[in-house]
């Protein structure tokens, strides 16, 4: 319920605005919501929302009252809606893309509830007679993605916030078997969702790709997330995506034909690109072996790498077993 005494803002931070939206329209909708469920389908504190509510009532003159036997809010007069007068076009234009970022996000099943919910905050601000102007100029193409079954989805994210164990058939490698592991991030690497989990059984930490992970269930094991952990810290230096290695290697490769596009862009912290006659020399260390490796064969034939000795090694393996498809 609503906090009577709740000191109210005395001025609405940014942040704030689409979530006031949004409790302006559930009010409105009739749903007599309560600060608790407001929260909870928002995903903030219940202070968060009576401190709001509270601004809405004082500062925007929101006839706002809270009905005892519906145990909700109501507005007492039924035509009341929040102006939008004093949201900005760039607040709306950026509500707006954000709602097109969502499509990164299609085959998964927070891709419907998330939208619905950027909807429900849209809307009431429309003031433009075209308010989707971007939608045809502002393009994300789609990518190639991995559908994710609800019921894992829902699964995983239980776990997460439970803190409790979770078992599963994990298909590796052509190779099916059962995994029992505690969850500790959810990964999104390039339109596919990982989960980084260590895994009980073998007492190490593993990479689990989504899409592979069938007959879940989450048990009544607890368990405490290492204190401080974060993946981002085992990530080391370099920006491949996902997946880490133990070792940091020095990399050296050299890349020829036009590189402007690989100049642009930030590899590492510590990268160094110098031109060279055929095109351009970079190094950098890194822990991310395999993503590097998968990177300079993805830029065959132009890219050749120097060391370390055991990346030109797997290179040149790569290399004679994709000529070796030219002979068959």
């Amino acid at each position: 319920m609503y906090i009577e005494y709740m000191q109210p803002r005395k001025s609405l931070p940014k942040t704030a605005v689409p979530r006031i939206y949004f409790i302006d329209h559930e009010i409105a909708a009739g749903k007599y919501p309560n600060a608790p469920a407001l929260a909870e389908k928002y995903e903030t504190s219940v202070s968060s929302i009576n401190r709001d509510i509270a601004y809405m009532r004082d500062m925007l003159g929101a006839p706002i009252e809270y009905d005892f036997f519906k145990k909700g809010f109501y507005y007492t007069e039924n035509t009341f809606r929040l102006p939008a007068a004093y949201v900005t076009s760039d607040d709306l234009l950026a509500l707006g893309m954000a709602k097109n970022l969502m499509d990164l996000y299609r085959d998964t099943p927070i891709h419907e509830a998330a939208l619905n919910l950027l909807e429900n905050i849209s809307t009431p601000l429309q003031t433009d007679k075209k308010p989707d102007w971007f939608k045809d100029r502002i393009i994300i193409p789609k990518t190639a993605c991995a559908p994710l079954d609800e019921r894992t989805w829902n699964c995983i994210v239980n776990s997460l916030r439970e803190n409790k164990v979770i078992t599963f058939q994990y298909l590796s490698a052509e190779k099916q078997s059962m995994r029992r592991v505690r969850p500790y991030q959810l990964l999104f690497d390039r339109s596919v969702w990982y989960l980084f989990a260590h895994d009980e059984d073998r007492g190490q930490m593993r990479m689990f790709a989504l899409s592979r992970i069938t007959e879940i269930i989450l048990t009544d094991k607890n368990f405490s997330v290492p204190r401080g952990f974060d993946y981002r810290s085992l990530e080391g230096a370099s920006y491949f995506g996902v997946f880490t290695g133990i070792k940091t290697y020095k990399f050296n490769i050299e890349i020829s034909g036009d590189t402007r596009w690989i100049k642009e862009r930030v590899w590492a912290d510590d990268q160094k690109i110098k031109n060279i006659s055929s095109g351009i020399a970079i190094s950098f260390t890194s822990n991310q072996f395999n993503k590097v490796l998968d990177w300079i064969l993805s830029l065959t034939p132009r890219a050749k790498p120097l060391a370390p000795k055991t990346l030109v090694d797997r290179w040149e393996a790569a290399i004679r077993e994709a000529a070796g498809l030219l002979e068959k």
